[in-house]
């Protein structure tokens, strides 16, 4: 039986437990499993290469994303990181020039000493895509909306020149999630996710997840999972089944107020520029249209120079000033100085992280409430009151 994703995001996966009938997944908190005889168990070893509820966890959100193959990670570098290790010395990466500080980090700080290198490129710009392709370059990765900046690659399309060189689309799908994108369907090779945002949506769990289709990519990964061993564990696979329960209850609330929200600072006077590809002045709204079904919850904005940006942070009531994002709470950061700060100054600037930039997480609270609190943070951060 086929079912729509609302039903998929309750039933998907493993549905409850055939052993007792519970309508939930039992956390299997064990880190071995009796075995029949030498060579003979019931489907499972030892933790860290398989566990019933991670086992849960994984086949979820690879229905989610309409793949064949999941594995969870205990947060999502450690996800990219696997991923990443699929590489080796003088390969290089194609990498959106604007990507989460984490990614970046382990990118530069971490494979770059082993001879995985990467170029930083605009991969809205299919031409900048196809130019930056050779033949060291062994993949594409991209976010789509990127993080800080909401920037919107093309995925179809960037999978059709990643492929026509035979390389693979890596696609981070944290800020939409499968219910609101699917890059597999779109040509991707790999999804990867930080479960920690809005798949377990109540900032209580880290987590990471990737999926892919082809069964020999498969096999790398599994293999590499086990061999490295940051794995997901049972409870918090259990946390993340949990929330992704009411994904669909709680993006529907957080992308509509996104869009309010956008709306309100476009018009306010307050910003100098807004990022929300649910915008139609968005330069990526049109192709945010054609690939997802939603523009997500998160938006950044660039305050007016009139205005304090370490005031306002200090201002806000009821929107926390925090790192993360995609809890139903509301959360603001300032990149410059948090999420992005591992990237370098010259590229920050250049590509316009710059230290009015404001990254906020739109929560699932009241709307007006929302507003309200930047209105009055904003106002009260004047510099003509100092």
């Amino acid at each position: 039986m086929s079912i729509k994703i609302n039903s998929l995001l309750i039933h998907g996966g493993t549905d409850g437990d055939v052993t007792t009938g519970a309508v939930n997944v039992p956390i299997y908190q064990t880190t071995t499993y009796k075995q029949d005889g030498l060579g003979e168990n019931r489907g499972w070893e030892y933790s860290r290469t398989g566990n019933p509820t991670r086992d849960a966890a994984e086949k979820l959100v690879a229905d989610l994303e309409q793949g064949k193959y999941g594995l969870g990670f205990a947060s999502g570098l450690a996800a990219i990181n696997t991923v990443l290790s699929l590489f080796e010395a003088g390969d290089r990466l194609v990498v959106s020039d604007n990507i989460y500080g984490g990614t970046f980090r382990i990118l530069d700080n971490v494979f770059n000493k082993f001879g995985i290198t990467y170029t930083i490129v605009d991969t809205s710009d299919l031409k900048k895509v196809e130019e930056a392709i050779d033949d060291d370059v062994k993949a594409v990765y991209v976010e789509s909306p990127a993080n800080p900046l909401l920037t919107v690659t093309d995925i179809q399309a960037v999978a059709e020149i990643a492929h026509k060189h035979d390389k693979l689309l890596i696609v981070d799908n944290t800020f939409l999630t499968p219910y609101l994108q699917r890059p597999l369907t779109l040509g991707a090779d790999i999804v990867i996710h930080s479960g920690t945002k809005y798949l377990g949506g109540h900032s209580d769990v880290i987590s990471g997840f990737v999926v892919v289709n082809d069964d020999a990519l498969a096999d790398k990964l599994y293999y590499l999972q086990n061999a490295i061993g940051g794995i997901l564990a049972p409870w918090d696979s259990f946390l993340v089944i949990r929330g992704i329960k009411t994904l669909g209850v709680r993006m529907d609330r957080h992308v509509d107020n996104a869009s309010k929200v956008a709306k309100w600072l476009t018009e306010s006077g307050y910003v100098s520029k807004v990022y929300y590809p649910g915008l139609e002045s968005d330069p990526g709204y049109e192709v945010q249209k054609k690939q997802a079904d939603g523009a997500g919850a998160m938006i950044s904005f660039v305050l007016d120079e009139k205005y304090d940006y370490r005031k306002f942070f200090k201002n806000l009531k009821l929107i926390i000033l925090a790192e993360s994002l995609g809890g139903v709470e509301s959360l603001v950061c300032h990149p410059a100085s948090m999420t992005h700060a591992a990237i370098p100054a010259d590229i920050r600037k250049e590509v316009g992280i710059v230290d009015e930039l404001i990254r906020f997480s739109v929560g699932i609270e009241d709307v007006d409430d929302l507003i309200s609190d930047l209105e009055q943070a904003i106002v009260n951060s004047s510099k003509e009151e100092n």
